[in-house]
Parts: C-alpha cells; structure tokens; sequence
C-alpha cells in the first residue's frame, strides 16, 4: 500500500486596477495588446515602479492564515525564457518572501486537518500564447498583472485533501476581496507537486509537478491518474525508469498527465535581486491596512449560530461563497427575519437556479427578495402565494412585486367581516364538530381552520383566521 504525498503551488492574480510595475489596466477580456507600455514591453530604458497595493493585499492574505508578515523583502530576477514576458526574466521574490509560513485547516469527513503553508511571494503574471490556424500568437495584456504565489506544505494525502485545500484558500482570497479568483478567467491556477512513498516510510520520493490546473475537477482527475501512473510504475519494478523529476501537463480531454520537460531546480532559474527595485520596506501605514481584514467565512459561520441561531449546516451553505453571503446580510439589514432568511435563500431561491446559474448571476438579486420577503413578513401574501411570485418573477425580474402580487390575485384577505361571516358559514355546517371540540377534541381546531382557508380559496391571512376562530367557537 503506498502513501500519497502533495504539496500545491497557486498562483492567484490580485484585483488591483493596474499592473504590479506599471500603470497599465488589469482589465480582462480586452483587445489583445491594448494594456501594454514600455516597461511591460521591456523596452530599453523602461524601470519597475511597485504597486503599493499588491504589498496591502498580500499581507491581508498572510494575516488570514496566522502567518509571518516580513516587513523586508526582496524582489529577484527569475532567468528563463518565456515567449510570453518579453524581458525573458520574471520579478519575483524568492530569499526573502512578503509572507512566510503559515497555515489553514481543512475539514472532511467531519474531521478537521491542518495544512502548513511555506510561503506566499509577489510576482508578475506572463502574457498568453495563442495557437491557431497554424500561428502562434501572444497578447500581452496580461504580462505584469500582480500574482499571489501560495506554496503549501506537502501536507495532503489525497485528492480529496487536495481539492478541500484549494476549495478553502479560493474561499480566503475571495471573503478578503484581494482576488476574484476566477478558476475560468486563469486568475486562480494551480500546480501540483505529486509523489508515493510506502506507507509508514517516512522517506521523500521522486515528485512529478502538473502545471496550470484550473477547475477543482481537473485537479482532482489529474492527481489521481498521477498516483495510480506512479504506483503501478513502482509495482511492475519500473519506478526508477518511468517516474522522475519532470513538469507534466493535463490532457483535458482524455483525463491523463503527459511530460511536459524537465523540472528546473532553482539554481537553474540563476536569481538574483533586482537591481531597478528597491528592498520592500512595510511602513506602519501599510501594515495596519493590510492587517485590517474582513470577515472570513469560518468566523461568519461561528456568528450566525450564535447572533442568529442558524443551523451549523446552514450556516456553511450561507457562507459557500461571498456572494450567498453578501445577499443573505443584504436581507437581514432589512430587518427581514433569519429564519424566513434561511428557508427562502437556501430553499427556495437556490432550488430554482438550474444550469449553471449561481447566486451570482439569479435573476433575483436581493433588493428584489426584499421586497418579497416584506411583503410575506407583513401577512399581505402567504408563504406558498410567495411561492407563486418568485416563480413569476424568475422569468420576469424586472417586475415589482406589487405589481405581480395584484396580477396574480394573490393578496391576503385579513377583512374581520368577510372572514367571520365564512366562519360562521363553516360552523353553522358542521355543528357536530363544534360540538366534538367543545367536548376536548382539540385537534378539531385544525380541520375549521383549513375548511376556512380552503372556502377563501388560499386568500385568507392564516393568523387573522385563527384568532377570529378561537373568538367565535
């Protein structure tokens, strides 16, 4: 039986409005070479200026996982060829990171595990090659965009571990708004550093790393074929022959890995400081900034048990993302109540999104669930007449619920005379029954509320008819 050993390197870009050392725009999606200059072209002459930002968000990153904030750091040349950053060097740190150590705890299977991590380093993001039509081309656009480096501990045994790993990091840099993190977009990228050993054999063997991995199902298929390549190498007697120190690449489609070329070492990258960036020296101002962080999802889950009494596994769902949350905070600012909060945001708003659609991208966003909600909180309609408009309002949003409660018919009835007089209707009807729950037959109460509610066709306020009720049995 062999042990799993991975250790994972994300890159993730940093929502800064420009470059790491350059004014230019981070803008994603524009024409191709549109946000380029002479310093992210490397023309002669052209100098690095640091974007103070990208410091404050790192360091909001090393405060969220308990780590070592350096308030010196070096910033070196990384000597490579990259057809796609014209200097044919990479700024990047590498003796002296920004943040150092460092860790975060993942849960599976309801058992929590740490994860250390070693490090997180500033750099800059190449461009993009694009093959087609039987050319090469590169957009350089997003050559000098700020990156994040995050480089763990080979802490994780499986995939499973992994992904978790990967799923609660995307989930710190989004709660702190440092990174969109955008897995599509290539704004959050991981390589994997993956290896066997004997189980008990305490010993470091061979590590193959895969590059560029961008969905968590990728990243898990891809681990997995890796461990089972290396394992059947290591039972057929192969091991030495077939698994060495390489980069491989992900086949998408096919679900392997395939060698890419050798793995450099970093003597090989030939660093050295950069002798146009000065040491980066955290002054007290950009410390406290970066020091000053929002709410994690972790200590959000621990507030709503305790502020609102929500269920830990509600709570969980209400922070799977920043948005779930932002909206679900969105409702309790207008005073609407956590429960109905909880059963219309994970319930029924979440049940209707299909195909790909996310809290993010509902056609209902949370000034429109307001309006429901009050309007359910405040008896004009039922629970299941609210049903009846967000259905309505699913493929027709831009309506005013008002508007779709009077269109439908759907307005609570709470006239005392229109629903005394069907009251009076139904127990003149069923004199027997009166009789039955004056004799203690409690449960007869019941079957006179819903005769009521079903003679008013659904219109009745549920509350006005059980006090009116009580008065008049």
């Amino acid at each position: 039986m062999f042990e799993v050993v991975i250790g994972l390197e994300v890159h993730t870009q940093l929502n800064t409005n420009t470059k790491i050392f350059c004014s230019c725009s981070t803008s994603f999606g524009d024409e191709a070479n549109t946000h380029v200059c002479p310093t992210c072209l490397a023309l002669p002459g052209a100098l690095p200026v640091l974007n103070k930002e990208a410091v404050v968000k790192a360091i909001s990153f090393g405060t969220a996982v308990n780590a070592k904030i350096n308030r010196r750091s070096v910033f070196n040349r990384k000597n490579y060829f990259y057809p796609d950053l014209p200097k044919a060097y990479q700024i990047s740190q590498f003796e002296v990171p920004i943040v150092e150590g460092g860790e975060l705890f993942i849960e599976l299977n309801g058992e929590k595990k740490r994860i250390g991590i070693t490090r997180a380093h500033l750099e800059e993001d190449a461009g993009k090659n694009i093959h087609e039509d039987g050319r090469s081309l590169v957009d350089l656009n997003r050559s000098g965009t700020p990156l994040l480096e995050i480089v763990s501990e080979p802490d994780m045994r499986s995939s499973d571990e992994a992904v978790a790993y990967l799923k609660k990091l995307h989930s710190i840099l989004r709660f702190l708004n440092i990174s969109d993190a955008n897995m599509q977009e290539g704004s959050f990228r991981c390589d994997a550093n993956v290896s066997i050993r004997p189980k008990g054999d305490p010993k470091f063997y061979t590590r193959v790393e895969i590059k560029n991995l961008n969905s968590f199902k990728f990243i898990q298929k891809a681990i997995d074929y890796e461990v089972e390549r290396q394992s059947i190498a290591w039972e057929d007697g192969k091991y030495e022959d077939e698994v060495y120190q390489e980069t491989r690449l992900f086949d998408t489609t096919n679900f392997v890995t395939r060698s890419m070329r050798g793995k450099e070492d970093s003597a090989e990258y030939r660093y050295f400081p950069d002798p146009d960036l000065l040491p980066v020296l955290v002054d007290d101002e950009m410390f406290e900034r970066g020091t000053n962080i929002p709410e994690l999802a972790e200590q959000k889950v621990a507030r709503y048990q305790a502020e609102f009494g929500i269920k830990e596994d509600d709570a969980k769902n209400l922070t799977s993302s920043i948005e779930m949350a932002r909206f679900f905070e969105d409702l309790l600012a207008a005073k609407i109540s956590p429960k109905l909060c909880v059963t219309w945001l994970l319930v029924e708003l979440n049940g209707r999104l299909k195909n790909g659609v996310t809290i993010e991208t509902s056609p209902i966003n949370s000034a429109k669930m307001i309006e429901l909600l009050t309007r359910i909180q405040d008896s004009t309609i039922s629970g299941k007449a609210g049903k009846d408009v967000l259905d309505y309002l699913m493929d027709n949003p831009s309506e005013k619920v008002d508007d779709v409660i009077e269109k439908l018919g759907l307005k609570q009835v709470s006239d005392d005379g229109a629903i005394i007089a069907i009251i009076d209707k139904i127990l003149s009807a069923n004199a027997d029954k009166v009789a039955e729950y004056k004799a203690g037959k409690e449960k007869m109460f019941g079957f006179f509320v819903g005769q009521v509610m079903k003679e008013g066709k659904g219109a009745f306020n549920p509350a006005k008819v059980n006090e009116l009720l009580k008065a008049r049995i």
